[in-house]
């Protein structure tokens, strides 16, 4: 499943890997219950095809919502608590407001025209179904679409119970009465995937039917079953099945028929392991979301050495029970829910289950130490990055942490290192949330508690919750722990800023601090404080002096983030009491900084401050779309430039509202409410400011396989061409190109050869 980039510019929820195959009916008749329904729940059991049938119909459908089509993957959500804040990333939303995120969310989507699709919702389905309800009561543009083993029970839900696919009767058994079978059209398809030269005939065709029929049609064990055709013909696939059958029809009789053959085919699909590849199916479990090899290497070395690790990996992809996903240079890799529920039944049966958690935990710990060690600095974009892939396991580390005995000291230490994560990527109630849950559950005397508190305050400050902050800076004070006092001397600096109040002494006291520990990374901040606050207690000279300073600690370091602020910093002080044109230019670099990293927050402070220079230099109708602009912008972050840049914003806000006049002004405004960042504050030449592509160059939509067949497709090679190059079947090779357009929304060949093209330029240049 993917998000629709006309409404986010979140990562995609999850991704297509193999071709569609069958679903046509309904396929059409859940998006005839979306034509008339705001609620559609897809019902059944695991490995139906829910997922796949939701992302179809999305597809399909995402032209017919104004404001897109976004996915969330709920089985990552382990914690009910966690849900409207994953719902919210996924939205791109930063939630810096102090209302709940529920709220936030609602807020946003009142007035959008939207398919919200919410996958695998039976874990939490109590909390789905009043998560739902708010958002239908509130937004009454808004379509949902679930998927879940079992429906929701809310009022005008329509619940579609997924079939499975269509198998072969018992009787025709040519190759032409067997094709019309979806059930064999996958099969085929996913056999031919693993073995090109493979082809339904009448010899294996009796055999390829009878798989079909043993697993009921169930899209997930006939993927399971043609993913073992390298190694085995259609007719030992069957015998071994039925053998597996027989065993299991002997047991409990209360599991459905269905679930009994699901469970037959992960059985048997788990008995054709190696002993590595089950270690490592089983140990996988524990993950969220997706991993990567590094972790998958840790987690497994309890029961698997390290070279065979990724052997079993590769293996585990062969049988379709991983799924590769390339994420820029990194290769991850994801497991079904359903198939990871079963990992992780066999990993409990091994009395394995404690250690793998904890050696999931300890990865992720060490993950965040370096990823502090290293945040100030170059890599810090790549250290985002790898921490927005991990963000799911993050979760599960620090959960398993609190709920361990004895291990919450372990979730106070990591919270605390990427609580500046969280904050940059707009989740700083979630980093408040980790924090103080674990503050309540370790001992008054854990090491670090007191940078704890001064962190959760500061956390507190970036949700405009200035009571909650400053109760957390006086439990912090109580400690009288000289560790956290530069700490707390910062926080406080960032608290009396926010209210207009004297903050010289506390953040050059912090300046100082920090500095004689050679605290480079945390002198930031306090010197943006410090800058900005001599410059309006009158020492221009000195507030530009201290900018500087950190603007050049910054290009030393190569950080761009606290680039950014400095930028920022000298832009406030300039257009305030200084040279418009410098501010001007500070501005727009800092903007685009914050484009580049998807810094949303800081960006519409960008925006606003472009605003005040243009105000200032007389461009107010200029200035009043940029003010619209911000104001989008703020919304999104659930944040008000009243609290942090109060004085200017309300002043030149207020001198451009006079300027221009109301009607005059509140024309500009609208005008910029409907603008991007980059269209408000445009320029020409060299000071053209470009947002980043939603999809950048080294980034497709598309799979290895699928783009190789996009390539011969830019080449003019038909269909039959394609699958002879390829060595596939001419059906396969129709489906790969069918996909192909749907996926990227595509009417004709001719479309898909001028993308091709245009990728190609893109990466020479």
């Amino acid at each position: 499943m993917w998000t629709d980039s006309r409404t986010a510019d979140a990562p995609p929820a999850w991704t297509d890997l193999a071709t569609y195959v069958g679903r046509q009916e309904e396929g059409a008749e859940v998006r005839r219950l979306l034509g008339s329904a705001r609620l559609v729940t897809l019902t059944g059991p695991g490995g139906v095809g829910k997922t796949r049938l939701a992302e179809r119909v999305a597809a399909r459908l995402r032209r017919a919502f104004a404001d897109g089509v976004i996915g969330v993957p709920l089985a990552e959500a382990r914690d009910e608590r966690l849900l409207a804040g994953l719902i919210a990333h996924r939205l791109g939303l930063h939630d810096r407001s102090v209302q709940p995120t529920l709220h936030t969310v609602a807020d946003y989507l009142r007035e959008k025209q939207l398919l919200l699709v919410l996958d695998n919702c039976e874990h939490l389905v109590a909390d789905c179904a009043e998560l739902v309800t708010t958002l239908l009561r509130h937004c009454p543009r808004l379509v949902v679409l679930c998927t879940s083993r079992r429906s929701l029970g809310v009022a005008g839900e329509h619940v579609h119970a997924v079939p499975p696919l269509t198998v072969p009767s018992g009787h025709g058994t040519s190759v032409r009465e067997l094709e019309a079978s979806e059930a064999v059209q996958l099969f085929v398809d996913r056999a031919c995937s693993v073995l090109p030269s493979f082809r339904l005939t009448d010899d294996n065709g009796p055999d390829v039917a009878k798989v079909c029929r043993q697993v009921d049609g169930l899209p997930l064990g006939i993927e399971l079953a043609a993913a073992r055709i390298r190694a085995l013909s259609p007719h030992q696939i069957a015998r071994r099945l039925e053998d597996r059958l027989a065993v299991l029809s002997t047991g409990s009789r209360t599991v459905p028929e269905r679930q009994r053959t699901l469970r037959a085919t992960a059985d048997w699909s788990f008995a054709l392991c190696t002993e590595a590849e089950r270690v490592v199916w089983a140990r996988c479990s524990v993950f969220a979301g997706s991993f990567d090899l590094a972790a998958a290497e840790h987690v497994c070395a309890g029961g698997a050495r390290g070279e065979d690790v990724l052997a079993a990996v590769d293996g585990l992809i062969d049988m379709s029970v991983l799924q590769r996903e390339d994420v820029g240079s990194t290769v991850r890799y994801r497991m079904l829910e359903t198939l990871r529920d079963y990992g992780h039944e066999q990993l409990v049966a091994r009395n394995a289950d404690r250690e793998a958690a904890r050696r999931h935990r300890d990865h992720y710990d060490r993950l965040t130490r370096d990823a502090d060690a290293e945040w100030f600095g170059p890599r810090q974009p790549e250290w985002n990055d790898r921490l927005r892939a991990e963000h799911a396991n993050l979760r599960v580390a620090l959960t398993w942490s609190l709920t361990e005995p004895g291990e919450a000291g372990v979730a106070l230490r990591m919270a605390t290192r990427v609580s500046e994560y969280f904050v940059m990527s707009g989740a700083a109630r979630e980093a408040r949330e980790w924090i103080d849950r674990a503050l309540a559950a370790v001992d008054e005397d854990e090491p670090g508690r007191a940078l704890a508190l001064s962190t959760s305050a500061l956390c507190a400050l970036f949700q405009s919750d200035l009571p909650s902050a400053r109760a957390r800076l006086d439990e912090a004070a109580a400690l009288d722990t000289a560790e956290a006092d530069a700490h707390l001397d910062y926080v406080r600096s960032f608290a009396a800023m926010l209210c207009t109040e004297p903050t010289v002494e506390l953040a050059a006291k912090a300046v100082r601090a920090f500095a004689e520990r050679g605290d480079v990374r945390r002198q930031m901040h306090p010197l943006f404080i410090l800058g900005v606050s001599v410059a309006y207690r009158g020492d221009l000279d000195l507030a530009r002096a201290l900018l500087r300073w950190m603007l050049s600690l910054c290009e030393d370091a190569g950080d761009s983030h606290y680039r950014s602020m400095a930028l920022f910093g000298i832009g406030v002080v300039e257009v305030w009491f200084g040279d418009a044109e410098v501010a001007e230019t500070a501005m727009r670099e800092a903007l685009r900084i914050d484009l580049r990293a998807g810094d949303k927050l800081s960006a519409a402070y960008r925006v606003d401050g472009l605003a005040w220079v243009a105000s200032r230099q007389g461009g107010h109708t200029r200035a009043a779309r940029l003010f619209g602009t911000a104001a989008t912008m703020w919304d999104r972050c659930g944040a008000t430039p009243d609290v942090a840049v109060s004085i200017p914003h309300r002043c030149f806000r207020d001198a451009t509202r006079d300027a221009l006049g109301l009607d005059r002004f509140e024309r500009a405004y609208a005008e910029g409410r409907s603008m991007t960042p980059a269209e408000a504050a445009g320029g020409t030449g060299e000071d053209r400011i470009e947002e980043p592509p939603r999809l950048p160059p080294s980034v497709s939509p598309l799979t290895r396989r699928e783009a190789e067949v996009a390539d011969l497709v830019a080449a003019g090679m038909t269909n039959r061409e394609i699958a002879r190059r390829l060595v596939i079947a001419q059906r396969t090779a129709d489906t790969h190109v069918q996909h192909i357009l749907t996926k990227l929304g595509f009417a004709n060949r001719t479309q898909l050869t001028v993308w091709v093209i245009e990728r190609r330029a893109a990466h020479e240049n």
